[in-house]
């Protein structure tokens, strides 16, 4: 049996074969530009106040940057193949409705002989006999004008032969039955899907120089690109030659200047400074910074020989101080050194909990808000506010060592607060205004409690694993009004055991307009993007809460990162919601039974002195002890009048009656009595 390619002369397969090659690409292509974005960064707003004054008064190389970042996050060249991908698949699917299809007809003798499949062996001689008179080569008569050639009319005549034994004769006819032609089993045709035209007439060889090109250097060129673009970055972000540089500059009494003079060991400055930018203007901005880099710090870039790393610490130090380089190519480098710092720092920040100790990793988180709000380490918070100088600085400051926080400053009352910064040199009334605006934007995430737990359990026992319950509420500075905390916000509530929504975080317990505690779908709830006028991305605050021992020094339990919270922090007019917000950490309690006293540490990434450092306790009872005191306290119910009262109650618990709830349910009667006990078991039912 033998094999031959046929091509699609009549180009009515092509158009499938393109559409078909198309869309396995532009398809999937569609989807990850369509669906909605994971990252927070993207879904996130602006506060009102910053988002204005960044439009009146932001920095317009800060802005051209942030634009570009938003372009790259938005996938504009993916988004330009995918365009093209549809022009391609909808002219495929025009040339698919508008080309005549071609159907290959099966070998039919009794087509070729032009009778019925009814007709009978003498109907099959006679019609046989007229059609070999009429195509005998012997008598046939060529026709021009149907531009007939002897070889069509012979093979018609051999086809009328074929047609008349697969008939009559009995082998022709066993084949014709068995595999569909007379002549037996046919040779196997491989249809290609390309135009004739493409192979042939010495085109051939561009074809396969196409699929060299394709195959052989640009396949192996995008699969090497990709496998070497994972093998040479870090799950940070950052190059694996930058990562190891700053595992070698790591120390444990880095504080946050040193972090930021280990940063200009990155490779990637040396990617951002190539070629001519490497010692062009590098002396103007030495000169520029050198009033505001630390004295130990100054030394040490001043024994640099390397001259990119020196530019780039000379241009992160400039950043840092807000320094005007009066140069548009300087200005620009300035503003591009910062978004590497953040990502590098994240980098060191790892690298510092591999080795557990405290002091580098809480310098990196502070070293982090500098960086994105441009400000020198050891400088006032207050310049996060629009407009502050240091001129306004000192005149909140005063004579006092030790700089005001952003919230203490708030805390001003309001007149003060005015005369201290308002007047000649300092800020104007519009300035103060706006200023305001923004500080009471800022998401300070205030601490209202934190404690252990064991879900389920009420006592910790060794090496169970423990929860981290941290409550807040986020009070911007300079909130009015602020209202009280409710107890029962205070409360984290179990889900019940056959409640697996809740168990797996799909839906969680909140306090509803009667008091009572209700289940509620999953919700998340982003803040607003940080207000950060010199940071050239679009940055979202992130909290961390870890625990350090401080006898030690080292970190007892790592990091947990926070994004996102439960409730919402802002209402529809940028007001503060006051909402209790809740963040667990789950950790390993310690083997051994005793108590435990850590910091804990809840540190913002973006804001500058908002952070809290608080004691608190875990203790871990043994097992046996543990079940003892619980079996203890299942034997004596509590008060009503008290909160654990309350919180029984709602679960659905017994609860002793206070002494004055008692006496005046015996003065009542007994109807009245029962009435009352009806509405507390329809309560309980409601909860449950």
């Amino acid at each position: 049996m033998s094999s031959e390619y046929s091509y699609d002369e009549e180009g009515q397969f092509f158009p499938f074969f393109v559409l078909t090659l198309t869309s396995l690409v532009t398809l999937p292509l569609t989807w990850t530009v369509l669906s909605p974005s994971k990252d927070p960064d993207a879904n996130a707003k602006r506060g009102k106040a910053a988002s204005a004054f960044e439009a009146e008064h932001g920095i317009t190389e800060v802005k051209s940057q942030r634009l570009a970042q938003r372009r790259k996050m938005r996938r504009v060249k993916r988004t330009l193949f995918i365009i093209v991908g549809w022009a391609i698949m909808g002219l495929m699917a025009y040339l698919i409705v508008v080309t005549k299809t071609i159907t290959p007809k099966l070998w039919n003798p009794y087509d070729i002989l032009e009778i019925p499949d009814s007709s009978s062996e003498k109907e099959i001689k006679s019609k046989y006999r007229r059609l070999s008179l009429k195509y005998h080569p012997d008598k046939v008569k060529i026709d021009e004008s149907k531009n007939e050639t002897m070889e069509i009319l012979n093979a018609r005549y051999v086809e009328i032969t074929k047609a008349y034994q697969a008939l009559t004769d009995e082998d022709v006819r066993n084949n014709y039955i068995q595999y569909g032609h007379p002549d037996g089993k046919q040779s196997m045709s491989f249809g290609i899907a390309l135009p004739k035209f493409i192979i042939s007439d010495g085109n051939g060889k561009y074809v396969v120089l196409f699929y060299t090109l394709v195959l052989g250097v640009l396949l192996p060129y995008l699969v090497g690109s990709w496998w070497y673009g994972i093998q040479r970055s870090s799950k940070e972000g950052v190059l694996i030659e930058s990562a190891n540089n700053l595992f070698r500059e790591y120390k444990e009494d880095l504080d946050e200047s040193g972090i930021v003079t280990a940063l200009s060991t990155a490779k990637e400055y040396k990617l951002l400074l190539k070629g001519d930018k490497t010692d062009s203007g590098l002396a103007k901005v030495e000169s520029k910074i050198s009033d505001i880099v630390p004295a130990a710090e100054k030394a040490k870039l001043e024994e640099l020989d390397d001259s990119v790393r020196r530019k780039a610490l000379a241009l992160l130090w400039a950043y840092l101080g807000r320094v005007d380089l009066d140069d548009d190519a300087l200005n620009k480098a300035k503003f591009q050194v910062g978004p590497i710092a953040q990502s590098l720092i994240r980098s060191f920040t790892a690298i510092s909990l591999a080795y557990g100790n405290a002091a580098p990793i809480i310098a990196s988180y502070i070293a982090n808000q500098h960086i994105v709000q441009a400000m020198l380490p050891k400088s006032s918070p207050l310049l996060q506010l629009p407009f502050f100088t240091p001129a306004v600085v000192a005149a909140v400051d005063g004579d006092s060592k030790i700089h005001a926080t952003v919230q203490q400053f708030m805390d001003i009352p309001e007149t003060q607060r005015r005369q201290l910064v308002t007047g000649k040199g300092l800020l104007s009334d519009d300035q103060y205004t706006k200023a305001m605006s923004v500080a009471r934007e800022i998401p300070h995430l205030r601490v209202a409690k934190a404690f252990f737990k064991v879900p389920g359990e009420r006592f910790i026992t060794p090496s169970s694993l423990v929860s981290l319950v941290v409550k807040g509420r986020v009070i911007p500075p300079g909130s009015e009004n602020i209202p009280a905390i409710d107890p029962l916000d205070l409360e984290d509530m179990d889900p019940a055991e056959d409640d697996l929504e809740a168990i797996t975080g799909r839906k969680k317990k909140v306090k509803g307009a009667d008091g009572r505690w209700v289940a509620v779908e999953e919700k998340i709830v982003n803040p607003t993007l940080t207000t950060a006028p010199y940071f050239a991305r679009d940055h979202l605050p992130k909290w961390f809460v870890f625990l350090t021992d401080a006898k030690s020094g080292k970190v007892a339990v790592p990091p947990f990162p926070f994004t996102q919270f439960e409730e919402d922090i802002f209402d529809a007019e940028s007001k503060p919601t006051f909402n209790m917000q809740t963040f667990k950490a789950q950790f390993a309690a310690p083997p051994q039974p005793g108590n435990y006293t850590f910091a804990m540490h809840l540190i913002c990434d973006s804001y500058v002195g908002l952070d809290t450092k608080m004691e608190v306790t875990l203790v871990v009872e043994e097992a046996s002890k543990a079940a003892q005191m619980a079996a203890e306290d299942e034997i004596s119910d509590p008060e009503e009048d008290s909160i654990a009262g309350q919180m029984t109650a709602l679960r659905g618990g017994q609860v002793k009656r206070s002494p004055v709830t008692a006496e005046s349910d015996d003065e009542s009667g007994t109807d009245e009595e029962e009435d009352d006990t009806s509405d507390t078991n329809t309560d309980t039912e409601d909860e449950s």
